[in-house]
């Protein structure tokens, strides 16, 4: 076995140690990538060698001695800001990089230990310039711990991960455990997966050691479909081989010899670096035959799928896995039970199984001390939207979403991206499947409990912020066409009832809505619910409830006063008056039924909305087109 020789080459290197020194840390994230990070990375290569330093392009686990070592990371969360670039021991942190900037880096930074101040982050609410991570609150505020190597170690590079602990609790696992031994640590850490139900882990697992077949199976969910969601993603880009050494503890735990990770195929670099990573763990000793000694065998396969949202429930994934059409299947059988090809079959997501090592390593009462007694532990968040800092988060069970939008994400924005302290009005939480959170849950803890009780869940973890120029109805149609879109159709009540319902939102839009298209929306979400085959289509109808529930005024304002004050629905957009156009000549005043428009004469007039009643009198009458809108 190899693996021992390449613990041995790390054996007794501190990690600070393995990766000490002068280093610069390219995100290569998606997102970075896409704004050009691989561009500043190839420049710094260049412009370092120029500037007569020492460049190390590969980990050394002892060191780089005088060297500055470059290398690329995954995702560093901070994505609204990428391109970015760390330079350590200062661990200063430059934003929105681009090759131009390279020669001031490496000249003013590395040359003569000068920051480049124009590149470093500004905080909007004080507009102080911050070093690096240590002083900006979007990272002080966070608890990184399933993140805290995405954004440093090379994903590439199994020799890294190694020198920084990794494999040393599957060692444990495999060498010091039996199944029912790891089982019961996850047991008693309170795991609860981060796929969206919040089952507990060690229950699953356990359901799954039990039974009594020769052949077991693990799978790796990272189908993610929400829109807005990237956690695992990221996880899979940055850190791969932490998701591979959970699956190999899983499946020390249930006693399966083989496993699949499962990755849609819109995330090409994931797939890359976990199939790098999976070859990597094989040559390295770490997959195959008689792992750590202990004659149990593990091997994996990472396997793509086509993108079908449905596919991310566990059942419809195992028949997409067996070549089938994926679409969800009755239960029970449990696929703990009868999984892929009828064996026993565990699946997590990617979020938790990165969580495992650290459980099997420090142990289940240290993995309680963060989070809540019923959700312990940490959750990342996507967080898109109206809010300053867009990225990927990570904070303990129980943060507030306080906590979350205004001080990590740095307050709401408006249409313009400014901060508008009294501009939230939502947060969209846990996907197409989740529900609404109002001003007034700003203090509730984000928990799986907690979200259950308004009628909300954790989800994958999708936060989308908006402000009070978000038009609900429209929020709800947008997923609810999503949820539709992605109905695989096997059951009446999900195919049917979601077009029903994408239908009656329609009409609420474009103004053709009644109070019995209200009570009908109420009426069908709740039977989808009640009726649907799986998970997916019970919670589809979700963003419509919620909404209905918090943001019931927006509805009625559709339907009643056939007006979006947000000014989303072009349907119902109020008529205005292009001042540019209007002479002033009064016509539009007298053509009015409603008295809503007023104007000194020769200057230009306006309407006011709250008495239009949008009968078109004043555009006929205009002779100049100066009425628009209608």
């Amino acid at each position: 076995m190899e693996g021992p020789i390449l613990e041995t080459q790390t054996a007794g290197v501190p990690a600070t140690a393995a990766s000490g020194g002068r280093r610069v840390i390219v995100c290569a994230g998606t997102g970075c990538v896409a704004n050009g990070s691989k561009k500043v990375l190839a420049a710094l290569e260049v412009q370092m060698a120029a500037a007569g330093l020492d460049v190390v392009l590969e980990f050394r686990p002892e060191g780089h001695g005088d060297g500055v070592r470059v290398s690329h990371s995954g995702c560093q969360g901070f994505c609204q800001m990428g391109p970015l670039v760390t330079i350590l021991p200062e661990n200063i942190l430059y934003t929105k990089v681009t090759a131009d900037d390279v020669p001031d880096i490496v000249e003013k930074t590395l040359v003569q230990g000068q920051p480049v101040e124009r590149l470093l982050y500004i905080e909007p609410r004080t507009r102080e310039k911050c070093l690096g991570p240590d002083q900006i609150p979007f990272y002080q505020r966070q608890t990184r711990s399933v993140l805290k190597e995405c954004g440093f170690i090379d994903p590439d590079d199994i020799r890294e991960y190694v020198a920084h602990g990794g494999y040393a609790a599957a060692g444990k696992a495999f060498s010091e455990m039996d199944g029912q031994g790891v089982c019961d640590v996850i047991s008693q850490s309170g795991l609860r997966g981060r796929g969206g139900g919040g089952f507990p882990t060690g229950r699953k697992w356990e359901a799954a050691r039990v039974q009594t077949s020769p052949k077991k199976y693990v799978i790796c969910n990272g189908d993610e479909g929400d829109p807005g969601a990237f956690m695992d993603r990221s996880l899979m880009e940055g850190n791969p081989h932490c998701v591979i050494e959970g699956m190999m503890i899983a499946a020390r735990g249930i006693g399966a010899d083989e496993g699949y990770i499962y990755v849609r195929a819109e995330y090409p670099l994931a797939v890359k670096r976990m199939r790098k990573a999976v070859a990597d763990a094989e040559a390295a000793g770490y997959l195959g035959d008689n792992l750590f000694g202990s004659g149990q065998s593990f091997r994996l396969e990472v396997m793509e799928g086509a993108g079908a949202f449905v596919c991310g429930e566990e059942t419809a994934l195992i028949a997409s896995i067996e070549g089938l059409r994926g679409m969800p299947a009755p239960k029970p059988p449990f696929p703990a039970q009868q999984g892929l090809w009828r064996k026993p079959t565990i699946i997590n997501n990617v979020e938790t199984l990165a969580q495992i090592p650290r459980i099997i390593s420090e142990g289940a009462a240290s993995y309680r001390s963060l989070g809540t007694e019923t959700s312990p532990g940490t959750k990342t968040f996507a967080l898109t939207g109206h809010v300053s800092n867009t990225g990927l988060i990570e904070v303990p069970f129980g943060a507030t979403l306080r906590e979350v939008v205004l001080n990590i994400g740095g307050g709401v924005t408006d249409d313009r991206g400014f901060i508008d302290e009294k501009g939230f009005k939502a947060v969209q939480i846990g996907g197409p499947s989740g529900g609404c959170l109002t001003p007034d849950l700003l203090d509730l803890p984000l928990d799986f409990d907690s979200l259950r009780s308004v009628g909300a869940m954790v989800g994958s973890g999708g936060l989308v912020v908006m402000n009070q120029k978000t038009c609900m109805v429209s929020v709800a149609r947008f997923f609810m066409e999503f949820t539709q879109r992605e109905s695989c159709g096997k059951c009446v009540l999900c195919r049917e009832g979601t077009k029903q319902l994408l239908a009656l939102l329609d009409d609420v839009i474009e103004g053709r809505g009644t109070a019995e298209t209200l009570s009908l929306l109420e009426t069908l979400g709740h039977a989808v619910q009640v009726g649907s085959l799986c998970g997916l289509g019970k919670t589809a109808p979700n963003p419509v409830l919620s909404t209905l529930k918090h943001f019931r005024k927006d509805y009625e304002e559709h339907v009643f006063d056939k007006r979006c004050s947000a000014g989303r629905c072009k349907a119902l957009a109020m008529p205005t008056i292009n001042a540019a156009r209007c002479k002033g000549c009064r016509l539009c005043v007298k053509a009015c039924p409603a008295g809503a428009i007023s104007g000194e004469k020769k200057q230009p007039h306006v309407i006011d909305e709250a008495v239009c009643i949008k009968c078109g009198a004043c555009a006929t009458a205009c002779k100049f087109g100066a009425v628009e809108g209608i």
